[in-house]
């Protein structure tokens, strides 16, 4: 088990990824529950509900950007991932390989996480089982907890298992790719933990799964009068074991802005220099890549240069 603790001087290296905008970051979250995301925990800081943040299955980081945007002075958000880590089964270790074993790395994350956030989040590197018996988090501890890590039914189980125990009575969980053909495991694990486990429905989108093992009217009937609010039409509701749940789409919800990283200001600048120059006359052109050849030879190569031009010069006179 390997455990990053936040750290303040934390900062991208010249060679890592530097996304502009969260769009920019590679991943699968869809604008509807980047809105649903915002929404939800805009209202449990309007309603005052306390409580840590967890993410399992990071990937590159786009979800968790979002998240530490909404992570208050005094609450921890705690990221578990596998990265480079070997799974703890071979089923596991192959969904890796088929999936993401060329792409995901701890250090991509991280620099990923570093473009929008001053600092890491607390990271628990390995199996998200080893989070039950590591002591990280404290029962009824969560306020939002994002399962998005293996798609086996097992490990999907184990986790639902393990978000009961830490999660307040009153917060929420939200399950990736609950409905995926790629991802029966995800169902019939979510949908077992409705049947039989407690779990209750708050809304769906076409993604991700949202309940709680506590009361979901109050979130769900402010979420449905905030979709009437956005969308007539909105939402469309299901009846799924005598509840209510309202289905939703990105036009139901308040949009929300793209978040821009420390880089945007750069990525903006030279996008409007190519831009230019592109535009520029062909004299312009010419003389611009002039200059950028005397700005990166070597000084002692430009004098050289300069004495064999006067020379031909001189010749011709």
């Amino acid at each position: 088990m390997s455990v990053t603790v936040p750290a303040s001087d934390q900062s991208p290296d010249a060679t890592a990824p530097r996304p502009a905008t969260l769009a920019d970051v590679p991943g699968w979250f869809p604008a509807t529950d980047h809105r649903l995301f915002c929404w939800l925990l805009e209202r449990q800081q309007e309603q005052a509900i306390p409580g840590d943040v967890l993410e399992i299955g990071v990937y590159l980081g786009r979800s968790a950007i979002l998240l530490g945007r909404h992570v208050r002075e005094g609450e921890t958000f705690t990221v578990c991932d596998l990265f480079e880590s070997e799974a703890g089964d071979s089923a596991n270790s192959d969904e890796m390989d088929d999936s993401y074993r060329e792409t995901l790395t701890r250090r991509a994350f991280e620099a990923n996480y570093l473009s929008f956030h001053d600092a890491l989040p607390r990271i628990h590197q390995g199996p998200s089982e080893q989070l039950a018996t590591s002591g990280l988090l404290e029962p009824a501890s969560q306020r939002f907890v994002h399962i998005d890590a293996s798609h086996l039914y097992q490990h999907v189980a184990a986790d639902l298992r393990f978000t009961r125990e830490v999660l307040r009575a009153d917060g929420i969980v939200a399950m990736d790719d609950y409905r995926s053909e790629h991802t029966p495991g995800v169902a019939a694990a979510t949908w077992e933990a409705v049947r039989l486990h407690g779990l209750r429905p708050i809304a769906l989108t076409s993604q991700k799964f949202y309940g709680t093992w506590g009361d979901p009217e109050p979130v769900r009937q402010a979420l449905i009068e905030q979709c009437r609010r956005n969308d007539p039409r909105a939402p469309d509701l299901q009846l799924v074991y005598d509840e209510q749940v309202p289905r939703l789409w990105a036009g139901a919800l308040p949009p929300q802005e793209q978040p821009r990283s420390r880089w945007f200001a750069q990525h903006e600048a030279e996008q409007e220099a190519r831009r230019r120059a592109e535009r520029a006359p062909a004299h312009r052109v010419r003389a611009l890549a002039r200059h950028l050849v005397v700005e990166f030879t070597p000084p002692i190569a430009v004098r050289s240069l300069r004495r064999l031009l006067a020379h031909r010069h001189a010749g011709k006179g």
